[in-house]
């Protein structure tokens, strides 16, 4: 297996990543799927953190603008991301891959709390880390949770997994016409709202000069390929 490029990543991945062909909710073959991509993205020596949204399970903005509150709605999607990181962490643990949930909201029933040390110390016995319930706070999107707790954890990189090979000028499925691109800066992301990450998030990622690095996650095997340089993706660093 190739060396990888980083010694520690934190994997952000959708929480429709986890549905499967379902509509809704958490597909189990799905996840044990992407949990052996996670297995083999670990076996190559880098340290890896994840964080799962809760789209799958429900969506805070969704909810606030049906109506409901938007704290109480961004919170009830918090508690999604928990649900989505404890399945996961079974089964990365079925995988053989030793790993624990740290959750911004307390819930020592389910999980460990998140402070930085104790996940720096998981990080350091080879454990991997899936980081729950966004920043904790409501108004911030798991996005910039990813990119917070890559910034705590001292990541090389944000790794995106998406559904497609990179950044494109527009939605490869419906403008088949669309530009990809091989390296992007902050800059241009913003200034062209690519919308690879919220605002926030990458402007958290550049001023902790923190490479996103957005690659597909459907074909098996990938997540490790991303860490080694050798899959089709679009790095976002602050100089092209």
């Amino acid at each position: 297996m190739a060396t990888p490029l980083y010694k520690r990543a934190l994997i952000k991945l959708s929480g429709e990543a986890l549905m499967g062909d379902s509509a809704y909710g958490i597909d189990v073959p799905t996840v044990a799927r992407i949990a052996a991509d996670v297995k083999e993205a670990a076996e190559t020596g880098c340290e890896i953190c994840l964080v799962i949204g809760g789209g799958n399970i429900f969506r805070g903005v969704a909810g606030a603008a049906g109506g409901m509150e938007r704290g109480t709605a961004d919170y009830m999607g918090m508690l999604a991301t928990v649900m989505n990181a404890l399945a996961f962490h079974g089964a990365l643990e079925q995988a053989g891959v030793e790993a624990r949930v740290l959750s911004a909201i307390p819930m020592a029933t389910v999980c460990e709390p998140f402070t930085t040390p104790r996940a720096k110390r998981h990080l350091s016995k080879g454990r991997v880390v899936i980081f729950a319930a966004g920043t904790g706070n409501p108004f911030f999107t798991t996005d910039t949770g990813a990119a917070l707790r890559a910034a705590e954890m001292g990541c090389d990189a944000l790794i995106k997994a998406t559904q497609v090979d990179g950044v494109y000028s527009a939605d490869p499925k419906t403008s088949p016409d669309a530009e990809r691109y091989e390296t992007l800066t902050f800059s241009d992301v913003l200034a062209r709202d690519l919308r690879v990450m919220d605002a926030a998030a990458i402007a958290l990622a550049r001023d902790n000069n923190i490479p996103i690095v957005v690659g597909a996650l459907g074909e098996s095997g990938n997540l490790a390929k991303i860490l080694c340089g050798t899959a089709r993706a679009t790095v976002v660093r602050s100089k092209a």
